[in-house]
């Protein structure tokens, strides 16, 4: 069985569907597939479906929608094994036992953890390479079509949170490589959905200064600093400044793409 929750919830086996139409039963379901292989007490089942205060019929209610989430399991295995050995009871939780590579989620986690191994030894294109594969595991919003109850939106906030530090760490990577003309088209895209983010606005500005265009990364600077001060009431930061004053002085330092192992681009411009 497939499980897909980097975007719209999709589960199926060999092709045919075990997705419930339920609203929760598909939060149930997409809880245990973000803790695959890991027992999910029954306690943090009901704080999902219903917070704080559940029904006095909770516990029922629960093993109902087990039941029948076992009922689509065994109708698409059709007899090759026991949903009861796929979705188990244990320890007073469930776990959904699944083969390794099977849910995307845990396979982002795991390319993304090597992707950081990678990052941390200076080990660039490498680096780059995995990370692209971990954020084309991507088919939209993490958990897009689920009703999160608090524990599933502490995870979807966890997944965009990491999908947005791996980018930036593979934008880094990359520009590291030298690669900031191909990088110009997707840092515009970025940096107009996230009007204020500083990391994302000063890659911008180093990929356009190495690409020949200081004025239109000093205009990047002003827009941001126009954007912090208008929703925010900041200033940008001390590192960005310092990367704008380095274009104003056509600082050497801008001119290299290296980075020691570790750090990101914008470290440079560290205090």
């Amino acid at each position: 069985m497939d499980i897909t929750l980097l975007g719209p919830l999709n589960a199926d086996k060999d092709g045919a569907p075990v997705l419930p139409s339920a609203a929760k039963m598909r939060q149930i379901l997409a809880l245990l597939a973000l803790h695959a292989n890991r027992v999910v007490p029954v306690s943090t089942l009901m704080e999902e479906l219903w917070g704080y205060d559940p029904p006095r019929t909770g516990s029922t209610t629960l093993q109902t929608y087990i039941l029948r989430l076992r009922r689509l399991i065994d109708a698409s295995v059709r007899g090759h094994c026991n949903a009861k050995d796929i979705l188990v009871y244990r320890h007073g939780g469930y776990c959904l036992s699944m083969p390794t590579g099977c849910v995307d989620v845990l396979e982002y986690d795991r390319l993304a953890k090597e992707g950081q191994r990678l990052f941390d030894t200076g080990e660039d294109e490498a680096a780059a390479k995995v990370y692209g594969e971990a954020l084309d595991l991507w088919r939209g919003p993490a958990l897009a079509d689920i009703r999160c109850g608090a524990v599933l939106e502490i995870e979807r906030v966890r997944l965009e949170e990491s999908r947005l530090g791996v980018l930036e760490r593979r934008i880094d990577a990359e520009l590291s490589l030298g690669r900031h003309a191909e990088l110009l088209t997707e840092l515009i895209v970025l940096t107009a959905r996230q009007p204020l983010h500083e990391g994302l606005h000063a890659q911008h500005m180093i990929a356009l200064y190495r690409s020949g265009r200081p004025s239109e990364a000093l205009a990047a600077f002003t827009k941001l600093r126009h954007r912090l001060v208008e929703d925010l009431g900041l200033d940008p930061s001390p590192r960005l400044q310092r990367l704008q004053r380095a274009i104003l002085g056509g600082d050497l330092l801008l001119e290299h793409p290296q980075r020691g192992p570790g750090r990101r681009v914008l470290d440079m411009f560290a205090a």
